[in-house]
């Protein structure tokens, strides 16, 4: 039977793949410089680089296609905007994942939608970019299921534990790097996720039960 433990190193195992401009520094600098300075074309290609990335982090954070989207329209917008302050030795998808957890917060401030309207993220392959050729059907079977079972676990996580344990343990930040993202402490941060886990590994073992009993 899995466990909570199961479910959660499942989310962590499963990674958006790299593409060559985000291992490519010195090319993303320089696409950044020309974005910066009015290339529209750059910024294209930044977007084309970044957008998948941005999509599955909105979408795990706020949970429904719709509201990931929105989000996601934002977070490039406000790219466009502040691109002129961004540093050069900054880390650039750093400073994409602190204004995208921002945007994320906004929205969810607004909309405040009920826990029961989060949609299951494995709706998407988007969402957590499964390689579908990499499992037999049996085995994409049970992912999806473990991947519907993490979801709902996020969701009735709050605000602040959700986003830490995306970063943390799904987009696979330290913990040093998830503070400064945030704007915490990382004493803070490592609470956050530790009453995260718990409450995930809490939730998981109770739907199993729920489902042996059923």
């Amino acid at each position: 039977m899995p466990s909570g433990a199961h479910e959660m190193a499942l989310a962590i195992e499963i990674h958006l793949p790299l593409t060559a401009l985000t291992q490519n520094q010195p090319a993303l600098t320089r696409l950044i410089e020309r974005a910066a300075a009015g290339d529209s074309a750059a910024f294209e290609q930044i977007m084309i680089h970044s957008q998948q990335r941005v999509m599955a982090l909105t979408w795990r954070i706020l949970g429904n296609e719709s509201d990931a989207r929105d989000a996601s329209q934002e977070v490039f917008l406000r790219v466009f905007k502040y691109l002129k302050r961004f540093k050069q030795d900054q880390d650039f998808f750093a400073w994409l994942y602190g204004i995208t957890i921002n945007v994320c917060r906004d929205i969810a401030r607004k909309r405040q939608r009920h826990q029961a309207q989060f949609t299951s993220l494995t709706e998407s392959a988007e969402a957590f970019a499964i390689p579908a050729d990499q499992q037999d059907a049996e085995e994409t079977t049970l992912r999806a299921q473990e991947l519907s079972l993490v979801s709902r676990a996020l969701a009735a996580l709050s605000y602040k534990e959700r986003v830490t344990i995306v970063l943390r343990d799904v987009e696979g930040l330290t913990t040093e790097e998830v503070a400064r993202i945030l704007k915490s402490s990382s004493t803070t941060v490592r609470s956050q996720i530790s009453s995260g886990r718990k409450k995930i590994r809490v939730f998981c073992r109770q739907q199993m039960r729920r489902r042996e009993q059923a």
